[in-house]
């Protein structure tokens, strides 16, 4: 009794005291998904991948389909701050979860509140399209399972797709990404990589010379394998049937079948021939090329973009070494070698 007149004579000084940190935000129930799908009912997919492992071309391809909507990075799930911050303070949970506010029913709204603001975000699109099923494309390079599970707690009934590249191609896409649009983040040593590139690009197309630091292709190596593990791992403890992985190499060597198999996951209708002449059309154009090229047309030419392989010629001993060091069980594991004999 002596305690709670203590508690109450000091919050008439000084008042309520703050909240420091908000307990953790729940996970939407299935009752709550079938109540809000009242409002948003388009069927919902999310497009995750390492960086530079074809993310952006699987979009391209995913939204000629009719009845199938995609658009660019949302990142609700995968790049700080996040789909969660918006309601992720100990003031946002106090009014959402107050006893007193009559529309929560006793339970914390925040679930609620993140899954209608993200709904409306893409279905607006959609309807704008006039498509039934809608997606985002982000690249998880860096939260990697946390990513799967924040996305689970709020769309526990949608669809995640996951595109896996081989890291060596992965590594060297990065690189040049790095050189041609990152500069401003390069060290001094990436600096005398480029310069002698520009001078004369030979060394570096037979393994001679490295395009690499150590550093580089341990960071990359380390975050490929880690995005791959977790998201795997994850995807399919959580998503089960609803989770569909797929390789950049099997897109570019048999686009229409792959996409067949990723429409009707999807839950297209049918899949009429004619999307593989689009399909073809689609991957004749390089958009990343053109944009790297406006940048520096002297390093983007170098290197032909979004194929596979482009490794091979490129690698130095050193750089393999290194690589299998990092990752090379993941490559075997992902079917990209046998061994470590490569």
């Amino acid at each position: 009794m002596f305690s709670r007149f203590k508690s109450a004579a000091r919050i008439l000084l000084k008042g309520d005291p703050k909240k420091k940190h908000r307990n953790p935000i729940p996970a939407i129930t299935d009752e709550e998904v079938a109540e809000i799908k009242q409002f948003f009912p388009r069927e919902k997919f999310f497009i995750f991948g390492h960086a530079r492992s074809g993310t952006t071309l699987l979009l391209r391809l995913i939204r000629l389909h009719p009845d199938v909507h995609c658009n660019y990075q949302a990142h609700f799930f995968t790049r700080q701050p996040l789909l969660k911050s918006l309601v992720n303070t100990p003031d946002a949970e106090e009014w959402l979860a107050r006893k007193s506010n009559r529309w929560n029913y006793g339970r914390d709204l925040s679930p609620l509140v993140l899954r209608a603001a993200a709904d409306v975000i893409l279905e607006r699109d959609a309807a704008r399209e006039g498509k039934s099923i809608v997606g985002d494309k982000s690249p998880s390079s860096t939260i990697h399972g946390q990513a799967v599970r924040d996305m689970h707690a709020v769309y526990p009934d949608a669809k995640l797709v996951y595109i896996v590249r081989d890291g060596r191609d992965v590594l060297i896409s990065e690189r040049f990404r790095n050189f041609v649009e990152e500069s401003k983040f390069l060290t001094s040593e990436d600096q005398r990589i480029i310069a002698d590139l520009q001078a004369d690009s030979a060394p570096f197309s037979d393994g001679r010379r490295s395009i690499f630091t150590e550093t580089f292709i341990r960071r990359v190596a380390k975050g490929w394998v880690a995005n791959l593990t977790e998201t795997e791992a994850e995807g399919r403890r959580l998503f089960g049937e609803k989770y569909f992985g797929l390789r950049y190499e099997d897109l570019l060597s048999t686009p229409f079948d792959e996409m067949t198999k990723l429409w009707k996951f999807l839950g297209v209708k049918k899949v009429g021939r004619a999307l593989g002449e689009e399909i073809k059309t689609e991957m004749a154009s390089n958009p990343d090329e053109e944009w790297q090229a406006q940048r520096s047309e002297g390093i983007a030419s170098f290197l032909p973009k979004g194929q596979a392989g482009n490794w091979t010629r490129l690698f130095t001993a050193r750089d393999k070494s290194i690589f299998k060091e990092v990752a090379g069980k993941m490559l075997i594991q992902w079917g990209y070698e046998k061994n470590m004999e490569w």
